[in-house]
């Protein structure tokens, strides 16, 4: 049960942005040991040398003795006050003998690296380095985030991506906020901005924060595989590995699916989460990250139909996802009992042990899937069946040429053969075997057997009477019925 100052806390957070404060690690500092190739910071005795062909700014925070200094061809020193060096006339105590030390190249550090990225709340924790765990995706600043570049510090970062610009909410540079395109553009356009800031895809602020209090989606997807390039996956050894939405790699844990309604905050629903169970020291080891995400709906697990907006948590604890079930449990059944209150609909998660809160619901669920696809199947053809017998729907037929009777062969136009109709097609015994002999009808002694008309009284190749002729182009039949000078009609 929340106390009175975690409810106070709650109460403050109700009305706060859903952005996230995405801060970048590395740094081009003079006092960062890990900036040098010897592992240490430059002493009296020792020469430092820089790149000659490298762009660098370095910020130097204190004075520095040297015995020689190589500057690069083009570079900076961001001077802090009182900031700067001198060469010792003689040996520095406890510096030893001296040696040449070479400032690191900072040239590959990529901007969708999400190893390069610190991710926190609110500006206070970002500075007592409360961070929040997130997906590949979301570690990496989104649209509506605030990017900071640590005050007192200085740095190089590549931007290049498939897109021309990488829109964000705002940028902090040495203590100075950017939130106006103009304005940052004329910074990324000066000494400074040219050396920290290079590749082929410019940072533009000024996008408007996330004006959903249930969140909204990150919008890094389209760079999902540039992320993930520089993500190295560990094996898995827990049951069934889990791969979150946005994240590059299979995990040990639990995923819950929160379906919320209007009214639903996920910045006060993450505060809460926070006091109510990451606070517990036996879930100190647990990693939880809250994010918008749409999924697509499967009919019967297969058929893809209108995409919704879902609250997904995923919850890692390094180990087999025992910690994780056991965590996801007790959010769902928090989440189940104070619903309504919370503007949450409905919760279920999946753990990577096997096991699922919604396991016999979702077996239901398949059921009633595949009855109600079925159901459609039947409705469907019970519909067209209708539409036949009355007559709007006709069944396609194969094409089929009627029965003609022989034709005397004619030089100019060779016989075809006809096509079969399928309705001469007959169930007894009379046709036989398919592929068997072909019946070709009566034989019809005027067509078939020319040669016959000369044996027939009155009628000869040359000769003609009133009822049939034969020419040289073939032989024709006077109907008497239909003789324009015929107007008796009896037999």
């Amino acid at each position: 049960m929340l106390n009175t100052p975690d409810m106070l806390l709650l109460f403050c957070l109700v009305g706060a942005a859903n952005a996230l404060y995405k801060q970048w690690i590395p740094d081009t500092n003079y006092e960062n040991k890990t900036n040098w190739d010897k592992g240490a910071v430059p002493c009296g005795n020792d020469i430092v040398q820089f790149s000659a062909q490298r762009q660098v700014s370095v910020f130097v925070e204190t004075t520095h003795a040297v015995q020689e200094m190589r500057m690069p061809v083009d570079g900076e020193f961001i001077l802090n006050s009182g900031a700067g060096f001198y060469v010792l006339a003689g040996q520095e105590p406890g510096c030893g003998q001296g040696v040449t030390t070479k400032f690191k190249d900072s040239d590959s550090l990529q901007w969708f690296n999400p190893a390069l990225w610190q991710v926190a709340a609110t500006v206070d924790e970002l500075q007592h380095g409360n961070f929040l765990f997130s997906v590949h995706e979301e570690s990496v600043p989104c649209q509506y985030d605030d990017v900071v570049f640590k005050a007192l510090s200085s740095f190089k970062v590549d931007t290049s991506s498939s897109q021309s610009s990488i829109p964000v909410k705002s940028v902090s540079v040495q203590g100075k906020k950017f939130d106006s395109k103009s304005e940052f553009s004329q910074y990324l356009s000066s000494r400074s901005g040219r050396l920290q800031f290079h590749g082929s895809s410019a940072i533009t602020v000024g996008n408007p924060g996330c004006g959903d209090p249930s969140g909204c989606e990150c919008g890094n997807s389209v760079n999902h595989q540039r992320i993930c390039s520089s993500v190295t996956c560990a094996s898995m050894n827990c049951k069934m590995p889990l791969l979150p939405i946005g994240h590059c790699c299979e995990v040990c844990g639990a995923i819950i699916t929160i379906h919320y309604a209007p009214g639903f905050n996920l910045q006060s629903y993450r505060q809460r989460i926070h006091h109510l169970f990451l606070v517990q020291p036996k879930y100190k080891s647990i990693q939880l990250g809250m994010s918008k995400v749409v999924k697509s709906q499967r009919l019967m697990g297969i058929i893809p139909f209108s995409p919704s907006p879902e609250i997904q948590v995923a919850i890692l604890d390094g180990e087999k996802g025992k910690k994780s079930e056991a965590l996801a449990s007790e959010i769902v059944k928090d989440a189940r009992s104070h619903g309504s209150n919370l503007g949450i609909t409905g919760a279920e998660f999946q753990a990577s042990t096997g096991s699922s809160s919604n396991q016999s619901g979702g077996n239901a669920g398949m059921v009633v899937g595949i009855v109600f696809g079925v159901f459609i199947m039947i409705t469907l053809i019970v519909i067209v069946v209708v539409l036949i017998r009355r007559g709007i729907v006709q069944m396609p037929s194969m094409p089929s040429m009627p029965s003609m009777p022989s034709m005397p062969s004619m030089p100019s136009m060779p016989s075809m053969p006809s096509m079969p109709s399928l309705r001469s097609l007959k169930r007894n015994g009379d046709i036989g075997e398919l592929g068997g002999p072909l019946d070709h009808g009566f034989e019809n002694p005027m067509f078939d057997k020319p040669n016959m008309l000369s044996d027939i009284p009155g009628l000869s190749g040359t000769e003609t009477n009133n009822s049939i002729s034969m020419t040289q182009t073939g032989v024709y039949f006077v109907n008497p019925v239909f003789d324009e000078n015929e107007t008796d009609f009896n037999a």
